[in-house]
């Protein structure tokens, strides 16, 4: 499309700009399953929840794990900068909007500690469940060791945009391909909305690619930057480039993990019908009775000490983490029973699990006002 006599741009679409086409066929969905499987790890539910202080600690990280997801615990939040977070996430919660971000880049200017490091991924898995962690690019060589040597099982290198050609002439840039190759255990990357970009982050060896720029609902990289892709387009331009990856690879299969912009359970079901394997929310579930935010989200965005790019969102608190991802709901909003709601577009569209939904028709549909 001609933007002006000297720019063009491609028309790219929003999960709410899309709608999903029933089938000539459908499903009881108690016949759905919507788990899936990344390298040795297999989860009852596609959601990965996003390593933001407001909603992954230790504790909901476990609880998570036992209700069927994955929780990344952030090591460059306040879990690994106090011994003790829980009263300056309370300080948070009191805090006035004008207040917020400029107390938040306070707070934390803590340094991260090795040995908090971990202590956390050691009381995770003492639970028995999956431990995932995440570091940025710019921290991952500092502190991967600790990481390493904790045992963890998943690493998310997770950034606003990600890329496997970072140049700079201060620092050595962190070489995915040399890091993910010498670590015995998988490694998920991004974000990135386009092919190429993800076609390069899937040639590093991850065993995951996140599409987006993460934060959802409490980031404002738009506004700042300027940066946006739709996550419809984004997701789909990244789940052609593993297509076309696993030709040139003789067969090798990158996850597809949708990262941000996903607020309801029909947001989450458009994302899988784009093509993605699982998705990663932070939103939904920061309004859970044992979310640490207590009802208010931020991302990692929120404290950057020079461009925040996010800000701390007051959503409310509407029932536990189990009500949320497994029901019973009380709303009729889709923020509930958030897994249920996925079975249920699966069995109306006439899909029996994941990888089938991802063949689904979509259209394009103008949201509603």
């Amino acid at each position: 499309m001609e933007i002006g006599r000297g720019k063009t741009g491609r028309r790219a679409y929003a999960l709410d700009e899309i709608g999903i086409v029933p089938s000539r066929r459908t499903r009881d969905p108690e016949e759905v399953s919507i788990s899936w499987q990344i390298d040795a790890y297999r989860f009852d539910l596609p959601v990965v929840v996003s390593p933001m202080d407001s909603v992954v600690s230790p504790r909901t990280a476990i609880e998570i794990g036992r209700l069927g997801g994955l929780a990344v615990l952030d090591l460059e939040g306040l879990w690994t900068r106090y011994d003790d977070p829980q009263p300056l996430l309370d300080e948070v919660a009191e805090l006035g909007t004008a207040a917020a971000t400029r107390r938040l880049q306070e707070i934390y200017t803590a340094p991260i500690q090795d040995e908090l490091i971990g202590r956390r991924i050691e009381e995770i898995r003492a639970a028995g469940v999956t431990t995932a962690v995440r570091l940025s690019p710019q921290r991952t060589v500092q502190h991967h060791k600790a990481v390493i040597d904790a045992g963890v099982d998943i690493f998310v290198i997770r950034g606003t945009t990600v890329s496997a050609e970072h140049v700079s002439g201060r620092a050595e840039p962190l070489n995915l391909k040399q890091f993910i190759y010498e670590l015995d255990v998988p490694v998920i990357v991004g974000g990135c909305a386009t092919y190429t970009a993800a076609l390069h982050l899937m040639r590093t060896g991850a065993a995951g690619v996140l599409v987006g720029f993460g934060g959802g609902a409490s980031h404002t990289t738009r506004n700042v930057l300027g940066v946006v892709v739709p996550m419809a387009t984004a997701i789909s331009d990244v789940a052609a480039a593993r297509r076309d990856y696993m030709d040139e690879s003789g067969g090798r299969y990158v996850h597809v993990i949708a990262d941000g912009g996903m607020g309801g359970s029909g947001d989450i079901a458009k994302a899988i019908a784009c093509g993605a394997d699982a998705v990663m929310v932070g939103s939904p579930l920061a309004r859970a009775a044992e979310a640490p935010g207590r009802g208010f989200h931020w991302g990692s965005e929120a404290h950057h000490p020079d461009l925040p790019r996010g800000r701390r969102v007051e959503f409310g608190t509407i029932g536990t983490l189990a009500e949320i991802l497994h029901g019973p709901s009380s709303v009729a909003d889709g923020s509930m029973n958030l897994m249920g709601a996925l079975k249920r577009t699966m069995a109306t569209s006439g899909y029996s699990d994941i990888k089938e939904f991802q063949r689904v028709e979509v259209v394009v549909a103008p949201p509603q006002p």
